[in-house]
């Protein structure tokens, strides 16, 4: 009898999760990074996993704009004494948080020219970021997709 209550309490609670996130319908949202302690940049991590959670990956279409100070989310430590970036955050634990959410279907963007004023090295330096992540300008790129339609959040 227990197991037959908990296995209709969690299907109940499948059943709300999956209507909560159907009433929030679909979306488009970019979030935007451009400090860079390393507390703030889990508390938006955790931020966008509670987004995820409540709406659905699958009803999300979740960017990350990164420039500046921003890039420090996905430099690694042992690159900081080569960059002009005072953080480098991409530790283990950063690592991990970043590869989930990229699993859920977030889209991570950094921009060219602080790659080149902070003296970053895309494939030596930063953690999973590919030469199409790129964007030629952050605040450019921000406009262009609040353009299209995706809601602003600066956590």
């Amino acid at each position: 009898m227990k197991l037959l209550m908990s296995v209709v309490a969690a299907l109940s609670l499948l059943f709300t999760t999956a209507a909560v996130a159907e009433s929030y319908g679909k979306q488009k949202v970019v979030y935007h990074i451009n400090y860079d302690n390393p507390k703030q940049q889990a508390g938006a991590l955790r931020n966008i996993q509670n987004h995820i959670n409540a709406v659905g990956a699958e009803n999300l279409d979740l960017r990350v704009v990164m420039h500046g100070n921003g890039l420090s989310l996905v430099t690694y430590p042992d690159a900081l004494s080569r960059t002009k970036l005072n953080q480098a955050n991409a530790n283990d634990d950063m690592q991990t948080k970043i590869l989930g959410l990229k699993n859920q279907g977030v889209k991570f963007n950094a921009f060219a020219n602080t790659l080149k004023g902070k003296k970053l090295d895309r494939e030596n330096d930063l953690f999973d970021i590919a030469e199409g992540d790129i964007v030629p300008s952050g605040v450019a790129e921000l406009a262009h997709l609040q353009g299209q339609g995706f809601t602003y959040i600066k956590p």
